[in-house]
C-alpha cells in the first residue's frame, strides 16, 4: 500500500470525530420546582416543617451564605438549596431521595445540605439567647409562674440524644449512649412557650448530663450571679445547687410533695420542646441514616 495513501484514512478519521462532536447530544438540565408555589399553605408546612413566610424569612436571611459563586451550569438558586435541606431534615431520609426532589446528585444534596445546615446554625446567636433586660427576665418567670406557681424560674434544662450513625474508629464506643446506640448527649434550655434559650451540642452520647452541664458557658453565668435570683430547674441527674433547682428526692409532708409536683410540671417544657422538636423534624429522632460518598 502506497505510504501517501493512509491520507485517506486519516481524513475519514477526522471527518468521524468531526461529526462526533457536531452531533453530541446538548445537556439537559431540570426545571427545579418552586414549591412556594406548588404547594398552598398547609401542604407546604406538611412537607417543609415551617410556615411560607418563614421559608421567606430565612432564606432572605442565609441567601448571602448560599448563593453559588457563579451562575454557570444552571447553579442551584438559594431557595432550591433550603427546600433541599428542609425536606431532608423533615424526612430524616436518604441523601439520594433528597436529591431526587430538588433534581440534583447525592454529592450535590449532602453539600448543600452541610451548606445550609451551617448557614442556620450561624444564625444561633440572633435567636438563642437568654433573656438580658430586666422587662425580659421578669416576662419569663411570670411565664414559668402561672404553670405551676413555682418562683424566680428563668429556664428548664435538660439533656436528648440526637442519633447518629457510629463514626468509627478507637473513639466511636464514646458515642454509645446507655441505651445502646450511637449519639449526640445534647443540652438544651428552654422557657415556658418553648423557645430554646441555651444549646450545647459537642457531647458524645456516653457523656453524662451532669458533665456537660459542668462544663458549659451557662454554668459559668448562673454560678456567677449575673441572674440575680433567678434559677432554672433540672432533674434529678444534675446536682441541687441555689441556681439549679433539683426534685426531692425523697418526700415526706404534703408540702414537700406539692413542691415536687410544683417542679415537675413546671419542668415538664423541656421534654415537650423535645418532643416538638423531634415531630417536626424526624431526623433527630430517626438520626442521619447516610454519608457523603
Amino acid at each position: 500500500m502506497d505510504p501517501l495513501n493512509l491520507s485517506i484514512f486519516d481524513s475519514d478519521e477526522d471527518e468521524f470525530v468531526e461529526d462526533i462532536v457536531l452531533h453530541r447530544n446538548p445537556k439537559v438540565f431540570k426545571n427545579r420546582i418552586n414549591y412556594l408555589e406548588e404547594y398552598d399553605d398547609f401542604e407546604f408546612f406538611k412537607r417543609f416543617r415551617i410556615q411560607k413566610p418563614t421559608f421567606v424569612m430565612l432564606c432572605d436571611t442565609i441567601e448571602h451564605q448560599i448563593t453559588s459563586a457563579t451562575d454557570r451550569n444552571n447553579a442551584i438558586a438559594p431557595a432550591t438549596k433550603l427546600f433541599l435541606a428542609l425536606r431532608f431534615y423533615a424526612t430524616g431520609n436518604m441523601l439520594i431521595a433528597a436529591g431526587d426532589y430538588a433534581g440534583v446528585s447525592k454529592t450535590s444534596a449532602c453539600n448543600i445540605v452541610t451548606q445550609v445546615t451551617e448557614a442556620i446554625a450561624s444564625l444561633r446567636p440572633r435567636y438563642i439567647k437568654f433573656p438580658v433586660t430586666h422587662a425580659e427576665k421578669q416576662i419569663v418567670k411570670e411565664d414559668f409562674y402561672r404553670i405551676a406557681r413555682f418562683p424566680h424560674v428563668i429556664g428548664a434544662i435538660d439533656c436528648t440524644h440526637v442519633r447518629i450513625n457510629s463514626p468509627g474508629g478507637i473513639e466511636a464506643e464514646r458515642y454509645r449512649n446507655r441505651k445502646g446506640y450511637f449519639s449526640w448527649n445534647v443540652q438544651t434550655i428552654c422557657d415556658a412557650k418553648l423557645r430554646v434559650t441555651d444549646i450545647v451540642a459537642r457531647w458524645s452520647g456516653s457523656s453524662h448530663d451532669q458533665t456537660i452541664f459542668s462544663n458549659s458557658r451557662i454554668k459559668g453565668v448562673l454560678q456567677n450571679n449575673e441572674f440575680g435570683t433567678s434559677i432554672i430547674l433540672g432533674d434529678s441527674g444534675y446536682a441541687n445547687t441555689n441556681y439549679l433547682i433539683t426534685p426531692l428526692g425523697q418526700t415526706n409532708t404534703p408540702a414537700e410533695n406539692l413542691f415536687n409536683e410544683s417542679h415537675i410540671r413546671t419542668r415538664n417544657c423541656v421534654e415537650r420542646l423535645y418532643g416538638v422538636w423531634k415531630r417536626r423534624f424526624p431526623i433527630l429522632s430517626m438520626g442521619m441514616r447516610c454519608v457523603c460518598l
